[in-house]
């Protein structure tokens, strides 16, 4: 049995060489391979290509279909169609040069076309360069809608992981130890009005008739007058709070001034690179210079994503700026009435999850770009102390990009 195995592989070798030699005449085949796989290669790509214009044909009958179904409904939709617009070179200019350039654009009219013109012209020359920076894609004249600001859902404990632990529920909080919290304003409107109340009747009681009954009328105004200042300047009762509990030295002002500079600096910043025009920039009751932006066009009563991304990034820089300097906010309660006056004012009903999704993303996105441009930051916060005019402020910001 051994003896014929060893046959049968030994005849099976045989036969797999001679199977292995080919005729000379057939020399030719080795080439005729590689022909087909060039054959093959060339298939695969022409199928690729043709599977890559099917998908692009697809995704731009989507868009059509997209911008119909949303022109029918009423949706403002820009056309994603975009003209190729070659980037700006930007100019190395000195700060004194960025200087002149910005004492060129009209600031104190107030018109937020007029800015946002004269601005972009400046981006697309090459003069400026951080100009709606944090929204923009390339240059101002770009046709593309698509915003840089993209809000996402942020829940606290990822807010917190991404500004390294600074950003919190808890320092965002409002109405720290010492402040001035809602309930003494309640306090106060109380003692206001038992007071004037007490005062009338006394008056009634101990004068005469006449006398009396003038007094009481003053005395019934002044509870009214009371609630006329909180509503128009709440800032005047509550320092009127502190220096009745005797916290107004001049090392807590001084302090205080602080804060709000670098609140206010952190409003300038994020609003400028988010391309928002200022309406008025002055001097508010604290000595400080206070900006407030334009929230939409004129024409245009409601406000667009794009608008509200934008604006919850402004509205929540003040309270993350103050947050990276003193580890909390104390000065964001108006920030976060003026954000909510907004979302009423939202296109689309947005609801109380998603007003949270957007105020937490503005808080992260505000610390990412403060921190991005934390030199012109800084400039902007010594430029709030000396009450430097805002052709000064938006020179710091170009000047040192």
């Amino acid at each position: 049995m051994t003896s014929k195995a060893t046959a049968a592989a030994l005849l099976s070798l045989v036969a797999l060489s001679n199977g292995f030699n080919l005729p000379s005449n057939h020399h030719v085949l080795t080439p005729t391979c590689r022909n087909n796989n060039r054959i093959r290669s060339s298939q695969l790509s022409m199928s690729t290509q043709s599977e890559v214009e099917k998908l692009r044909a697809a995704a731009a009958k989507a868009r059509e279909e997209y911008e119909k179904l949303s022109a029918e409904y009423g949706k403002d939709v820009t056309s994603t169609k975009t003209k190729t617009v070659a980037a700006p070179v930007k100019k190395n200019l000195s700060f004194d040069e960025v200087q002149v350039i910005a004492k060129t654009v009209n600031f104190e009219s107030g018109d937020a076309s007029t800015q946002s013109q004269a601005l972009d012209g400046l981006v697309d020359s090459g003069d400026f360069s951080l100009w709606k920076s944090a929204v923009r894609r390339g240059p101002t004249s770009a046709t593309s809608s698509m915003s840089l600001l993209v809000p996402f859902p942020v829940t606290l404990n990822s807010l917190e992981l991404r500004t390294d632990g600074k950003v919190t529920g808890e320092s965002l909080g409002v109405g720290g130890e010492g402040d001035v919290a809602f309930e003494d304003f309640q306090d106060l409107t109380v003692a206001v009005v038992l007071g004037s109340t007490l005062l009338g009747i006394l008056s009634l009681a101990v004068l005469p008739d006449n006398i009396g009954a003038t007094f009481t009328y003053l005395f019934a105004l002044i509870p009214i007058g009371f609630i006329g200042i909180g509503s128009v300047s709440p800032g005047i009762i509550a320092a009127a709070i502190v220096a009745a509990r005797g916290g107004g030295d001049k090392e807590e002002a001084e302090d205080q001034r602080e804060r709000i500079c670098r609140h206010e600096a952190g409003h300038f910043l994020c609003g400028y690179l988010c391309g928002l025009p200022v309406k008025n920039y002055a001097v508010g009751d604290t000595g400080v210079p206070c900006v407030e932006f334009h929230t939409n066009a004129a024409d245009a009563p409601q406000l667009s994503e794009d608008a509200l991304a934008a604006l919850s990034v402004v509205a929540m820089s003040g309270s993350v700026a103050e947050i990276m300097e003193y580890e909390s906010a104390k000065g964001g309660e108006n920030d976060l009435l003026e954000l909510q006056n907004c979302f009423r004012k939202s296109k689309e009903f947005i609801g109380a999850a998603k007003q949270q999704d957007l105020t937490r993303w503005g808080a992260l996105t505000s610390y990412s770009l403060i921190k991005a441009n934390k030199s012109q930051y800084e400039g902007l916060v010594e430029a709030f102390k000396q009450n430097k005019s805002l052709s000064d402020c938006v020179s710091i910001i170009e000047g040192t990009a």
